[in-house]
């Protein structure tokens, strides 16, 4: 199989599988005097329980897909907190063959959309930590599949 190719993490491109959170000109408003700018509601926190909010750190690891995971009671929300760029392996199934990779740059955040197959972190280069709003609560939320790897080519 050819190698994954990463695309530009675009709200237009990433619509499919869920929400690109970043400073959306769109959401702006002056608060604090105009000390502020309140970018607003860029994502929702789509879940049946409690919603938490976390940091993941990531560590660096083969670029590489050989996994897929889901979430099926909740929606999950990435950010980077250290502004370098990574990546979002994402498939509208488990099937391998429907992979797409996004590159996003350290200012854009992420969110997965319920039941959204995913790849885990890929960090570029360092350890790198991101805030995660998350579902926690009784019941399996999680789904995972393996295949055969793909390389991904930057």
């Amino acid at each position: 199989m050819p190698d994954l190719t990463p695309e530009p993490l675009t709200p237009e491109a990433f619509a499919p599988f869920g929400r690109v959170i970043w400073d959306d000109p769109a959401t702006a408003k002056e608060i604090n005097a105009g000390f502020t700018t309140r970018y607003h509601a860029l994502a929702t926190a789509e879940t049946d329980a409690e919603t938490v909010l976390s940091i993941f750190r990531g560590r660096p690891r083969p670029l590489e897909a050989a996994m897929l995971e889901r979430h099926p009671k909740g929606s999950q929300a990435f950010v980077p907190l250290g502004g370098r760029d990574w990546l979002a392996v994402v498939a509208p199934g488990p099937d391998p063959a429907g992979l797409r990779v996004f590159h996003c740059r350290g200012d854009q955040g992420l969110q997965y959309a319920t039941g959204i197959w995913h790849h885990p972190l890929l960090v570029l280069g360092a350890e790198q930590d991101f805030l995660v709003v998350d579902r926690a609560g009784p019941g399996g939320n999680l789904e995972e599949t393996f295949f055969e790897p793909r390389h991904i080519a930057l």
